[in-house]
């Protein structure tokens, strides 16, 4: 069933208050998310080698447990590593042959910490612990019946939306920045673990950022400081270019205090809190869209790590933002748009149980003028899902 109806709300843009977060790539939290999807991606590929298909899996319970370190200003050591906990369920049999899911879970996860934290060794900073099981048989049976397409394994809502709004621009942007290839060779002292927080009131906005600086490359508190500045300089040149009418207020590493040494700055030997402060978790991360809006709906799935061909914790989720864009870039006269996607276990994935589309339109347009193009645009990319579904499983959308 398909619904295009008004958007009753108002604008984001024409909210008084408007709190929008994103956590970085050496985050937790994003770690876990980023570890388990590409853990999820590479158990795929494995099922396609040697079936030519997708098998039951669902990697998206995972927990980064903090490690302890002994850090101080030129250097430190890992006294004890952090631990990896990779769960839930995967099929580790099949048409007799053994699959080494555990191996390519870790392999995955050991790959994903070479590429994307410079200073974490996944041979000796990290232990691995597999928790995978096989499926309960009704949802491993899923993937035995017939039909070009798979059946829900799951009754799940997801939302998207599009356009961003400035703030979550914003948000999004400096950390992307912060976390770029270009500002981390110019700043190698910086670690990976990004947060930004942002909060729009009026025209105004504030961001509060985190972000660790490397214990190898600061001498002394002084040096501290006189980094901090430095690129703190660099954030507000970054954030010249945001489009907020009103005044902008930059904060960097608040808890900060001159004259405590290691208790009052935030100095890191790794790059990631999860070396001896913040443990992570699957789910606690950003949505799929790369940020936590707290002004617009979420649905409560974590996408990351569950199974690209059945799950619409993850298919729906990463879907109803992509229709959302399709819809605002293909109709003109539209402000903002809300997709809203339910699914029914057992059904196939094309065939949700509802599709709505929420539309905030420009003044002077109507709904039942667009009502046709937007049915269109979600028969289309229904009929589109098996292709879809394995770009999801070449890892081509990102899930956090």
């Amino acid at each position: 069933m398909v619904v295009v109806e008004m958007f009753m709300g108002k604008s984001i843009t024409e909210h008084r208050v408007e709190i929008v977060e994103r956590k970085g790539t050496g985050h937790p939290d994003q770690i876990c998310d980023s570890v388990m999807d590409a853990i999820s991606v590479a158990i795929c590929h494995e099922y396609l080698h040697l079936f030519g298909t997708i098998l039951h899996h669902n990697i998206d319970k995972g927990l980064l447990a903090a490690g302890e370190v002994e850090k101080h200003f030129g250097g430190g050591r890992v006294v004890r590593p952090m631990e990896l906990i990779i769960g839930d369920r995967a099929t580790v049999r099949a048409a007799g042959q053994e699959i080494p899911t555990g191996e390519i879970a870790i392999e995955a996860a050991k790959g994903w910490f070479r590429h994307n934290l410079r200073f974490v060794d996944p041979e000796r900073h990290i232990r691995y612990r597999v928790a995978l099981a096989p499926g309960s048989e009704e949802l491993t049976d899923i993937f035995n019946r017939a039909g070009e397409v798979r059946e829900a394994n799951d009754t799940s809502a997801a939302v998207g939306y599009y356009p961003l709004s400035a703030t979550e621009q914003a948000v999004l942007g400096m950390e992307r920045f912060l976390n770029g290839r270009e500002f981390k060779e110019r700043f190698p002292q910086s670690g990976e673990d990004v947060k930004v927080m942002g909060a729009r009131s009026g025209k105004d906005l504030d961001l509060t950022v985190a972000m660790p600086l490397l214990a190898r490359f600061v001498t002394s508190e002084q040096d501290y400081f006189a980094e901090k500045k430095q690129i703190l300089a660099e954030m507000h040149g970054y954030a010249a270019q945001f489009s907020a009418p009103g005044r902008l207020a930059l904060h960097y590493n608040a808890l900060d205090k001159p004259g405590r040494g290691l208790g009052g700055v935030y100095l890191s030997l790794l790059g990631t809190s999860a070396e001896d402060a913040d443990s992570g978790q699957v789910g606690r991360g950003n949505r799929v869209n790369g940020l936590i809006s707290m002004n617009r709906p979420m649905g409560t799935e974590a996408a990351a790590g569950k199974n690209p061909v059945s799950h619409v914790g993850k298919i729906y989720n990463v879907l109803s933002h992509k229709m959302a864009r399709d819809i605002y870039e293909s109709i003109e006269g539209i402000k903002e748009v809300y997709v809203f996607l339910l699914s029914r276990i057992g059904a196939p994935v094309d065939r949700p149980q509802l599709a709505t589309a929420q539309l905030l339109l420009e003044k002077g347009r109507r709904i039942n003028e667009i009502y046709g193009k937007v049915e269109a645009i979600f028969e289309r990319e229904f009929a589109a899902i098996n292709g879809f579904c394995a770009a999801l499983a070449r890892g081509e959308y990102p899930v956090c």
